[in-house]
């Protein structure tokens, strides 16, 4: 395939989708030929001016762009494979209450909400906070003026809108973002690792929705910024090759990845990302320790967490208890930050201390190893023999 005649028919293409247009990923089968391409595009975007409109995924050697359905790139010898870019949602369940104030009733203290106090994140505060650990969350963005985020939050990027700054504009990520790093200093509430550090990945619209190249330009962004944990509270049901690649890509560089299971209450099912076996599957509880009936589940699990009437942080300044197992991926992101404080871990050994350290949610007892409830205690020990 001849690369300058390849951009050129792509910058007429781009220039084409106007009323007809989709997102699609153009993905090269080899990494020499992806850097070619994309060194030729850089020189060529000054002339063809369309090919501005490029993003590159480096972490899966391809091209994100709008194409027509019928796109004539297709049939060149040749040419890289190109595939129709797919949506997928944020993990959230109906939002129950919007409060100003906080669930504490003493005046100027902080709240520890109860699903970090039931992972017992408060007893081992005294052994770590999750000091400088960076946690990637690929989410709506954050509210950037919240009390309790404002010594929680780092540098971001808004992959909708690269001129702005990750502004959440749905709740979702800033809520996120409250249950792993909040630090109510006299009032407000704390988070599992309050002295984590949140990097905001906006790769979500103010609906909840993304496309799966906006997901796959986060996790690039995250690896090529060697953040440590990546947290992606969201899912669909459909199998993808480029998410998988770009997961896959990630783990092999040591990054944990840590995804919810979804909310549909399938038995034996969960949403993918958390269904590759490379990320940390999670799935919600309810207060009192069952599993939470919204809650996917199934031997692709590896961790249930508090995910019912979770209270967190919200838009502008004010608090919200929402349910899902996005609010159950958070506190593991918290946990996971809580180990890596106290020691470097691979994400296989993450993943493994994670299952193994984890309390039993039945009382029957079972030969097989059974999922169980996340506990920072016993992960703390279990970081620190490993």
């Amino acid at each position: 395939m001849d690369i300058a005649t390849f951009l050129q028919l792509l910058h007429e293409e781009i220039g084409l989708t106007k009323h007809s247009g989709k997102k699609h990923i153009i993905h090269f089968a080899k990494a020499k030929d992806y850097y070619a391409c994309k060194s030729e595009l850089k020189r060529m975007k000054s002339t063809f001016h369309h090919l501005a409109k490029v993003r590159y995924l480096d972490i899966i050697h391809a091209f994100s762009c709008m194409l027509r359905p019928d796109t004539k790139l297709r049939g060149l010898t040749g040419a890289p494979i190109i595939e129709a870019d797919t949506k997928i949602t944020v993990h959230q369940m109906a939002s129950s209450k919007i409060t100003t104030k906080r669930a504490s009733i003493l005046s100027g203290s902080h709240t520890i909400p109860w699903g970090i106090d039931q992972v017992g994140a408060p007893e081992v505060w005294n052994k770590s906070v999750g000091q400088n650990i960076r946690v990637g969350v690929i989410d709506t963005g954050i509210d950037y003026n919240h009390p309790d985020l404002r010594n929680s939050i780092s540098r971001g990027i808004n992959l909708l809108n690269r001129s702005m700054l990750p502004f959440d504009d749905n709740g979702h990520g800033t809520h996120i973002a409250g249950t792993i790093a909040a630090t109510g200093r006299h009032s407000g509430i704390v988070g599992v690792a309050p002295r984590a550090i949140i990097h905001p990945v906006k790769a979500f619209d103010n609906s909840g929705s993304a496309y799966v190249s906006d997901i796959i330009a986060g996790i690039d962004w995250c690896v090529h910024n060697d953040l440590d944990i990546i947290n992606m509270s969201f899912g669909m049901k459909s199998y993808n090759r480029s998410l998988e690649q770009a997961v896959m890509n990630a783990y092999y560089r040591g990054k944990i990845i840590i995804a919810s299971s979804g909310n549909d209450g399938k038995k034996k099912t969960v949403d993918y990302p958390a269904r590759f076996p490379q990320v940390v599957s999670v799935g919600a509880t309810t207060r009192l320790g069952k599993i939470a009936p919204f809650s996917n589940r199934g031997k692709q699990i590896d961790i249930y967490a508090p995910g019912e009437r979770v209270y967190s942080s919200w838009l502008h300044g004010k608090y919200n208890e929402l349910s899902g197992t996005s609010m159950a991926t958070a506190h593991v992101s918290g946990v996971v930050a809580l180990m890596l404080s106290i020691k470097p871990m691979s994400p296989l050994q993450i993943k493994s201390a994670l299952r193994r350290c984890a309390i039993g949610l039945s009382k029957r007892q079972s030969s097989r190893w059974q999922p169980g409830h996340l506990n920072a205690r016993r992960a703390i020990r279990a970081a620190r023999q490993s």
